[in-house]
């Protein structure tokens, strides 16, 4: 039975991420696998056997004595502590490959000559652009920022990057220049898994080798969820209150289109946003946090769902989520999104940030006809089916692990999802 290591900053469903992570030892275990986790240990964190392992918890925000603060940073850039926990786990568990996801800030690059080291090979998904990226989203307050490009990461301190704070952007600048200079992803990982071709194109053009890379897409298994294509008379957005999200772009398209919107989520833009609402008049109605059949139920009863990110995003899981229940999506069009929304067919696209575009494409959708509205949620599920179901996605990765080396038994690659 082949032994899987899953390594991840957060043992929770904190974001997409941690939802990757989990779901996809979940889905090893029922191939037959080992499994075994690596992360940190935090008060949200389930129930794990190997929490023994866990390093110490680094909360950002919180208030640490000046020695306390020089620790945590050190760790940041450079964790003895991460390196010591995961060797001792890899003598007790003997892992054949691990599978990585979110390491830095917390884990670590340090850990990943640990793994090379004891010869068991490694694969990172690239949930987001942290290996070109100290901040991971090319982004700044001011909008899309590629000024790193070519190694400066001293353009992190001057923008102050990372949570509009000096300190903490001149700490991941240092972690940067450090892990570029030791060459730690190149070196030490065998294997990248990005969810869009986008990022792979982005990646590439920062002078990375496109053959570092596989396209394996983010999936939901449509059977997890009850469609219903029958739309209804509003538009809901379902994620994290967020700017770089769009959501104060689409608060405004809403009230410029007239139309009824639902926010789904919290987050740090949440009064600035019920605030905007107010001012404008928008017809919004925050509904705050919901997950599982709740937040279902409310994305089943909408017109559309609306993603109007103002990022790269790579490939949001929600998108899929609003496809399965048979809900067509309207999408900027940025990062990997016009991979998932095809142009009048499984929804509409605008141009990101674009507040007269977005209110224009509200407005058409909400004159739609019904029959076609739904015919576009038709669409848009039988897409998940095709292209973004489990099946595509176990067989890509069993392929990279044989690859490295890994004896998948025939057994577990039949195995139905």
């Amino acid at each position: 039975m082949p032994r899987l290591l899953s390594i991840n900053i957060y043992h929770y469903r904190r974001g997409g991420a941690d939802c990757v992570y989990l779901d996809h030892a979940a889905l090893m275990e029922q191939l037959g696998w080992e499994n075994a986790f690596f992360s940190m240990h935090h008060p949200s964190n389930l129930d794990c056997e190997w929490s023994r392992y866990f390093i110490e918890e680094i909360q950002y925000g919180h208030e640490y004595s000046l020695a306390e603060k020089v620790e945590k940073a050190t760790k940041v850039i450079y964790s003895f502590e991460a390196q010591r926990q995961l060797r001792r786990l890899i003598a007790d568990y003997r892992p054949d490959i691990a599978h990585m996801h979110n390491i830095y800030h917390h884990l670590s690059p340090s850990i990943l000559p640990v793994l090379k080291k004891a010869g068991i090979p490694s694969v990172m998904t690239a949930h987001d652009l942290k290996i070109v990226c100290p901040n991971n989203k090319m982004l700044t307050a001011r909008g899309i920022c590629e000024k790193c490009k070519i190694g400066k990461y001293y353009q992190v301190i001057l923008n102050r990057c990372v949570q509009n704070s000096l300190a903490a952007s001149s700490i991941i600048s240092v972690e940067s220049y450090l892990h570029r200079w030791l060459d730690s992803y190149r070196k030490n990982i065998d294997r990248f898994v990005v969810p869009s071709r986008f990022y792979i194109d982005k990646f590439v053009e920062w002078g990375w080798s496109r053959e570092l890379f596989t396209y394996i897409p983010n999936f939901v298994d449509v059977g997890d969820f009850k469609p219903l294509y029958k739309p209804g008379n509003y538009f809901v957005y379902f994620g994290r209150l967020s700017f770089e999200k769009g959501v104060a772009t689409l608060v405004r398209a809403a009230a410029l289109a007239d139309v009824p919107l639902k926010l789904v989520g919290t987050g740090p833009a949440e009064s600035d946003l019920k605030a905007l609402a107010l001012e404008l008049g928008a017809p919004v109605e925050f509904v705050g946090y919901k997950t599982g059949p709740d937040l279902h139920q409310v994305v089943r009863e909408s017109r559309a769902t609306v993603l109007p990110s103002e990022w790269y995003e790579n490939a949001p899981i929600s998108m899929l989520e609003s496809f399965a229940l048979g809900k067509p999506a309207i999408g900027a069009r940025i990062g990997g999104i016009p991979e998932m929304v095809q142009q009048h067919k499984t929804g509409w696209l605008f141009e990101s940030g674009n507040v007269e575009e977005l209110a224009a494409v509200l407005a058409e959708v909400a004159k739609t006809p019904d029959r076609d509205v739904e015919q576009f949620g038709r669409n848009a599920q039988n897409l998940v089916k095709t292209e973004f179901n489990r099946e595509r996605y176990v067989q890509s990765t069993l392929e990279i692990y044989r690859d490295l080396g890994v004896a998948v038994p025939e057994a577990a690659e039949r195995r139905p999802g």
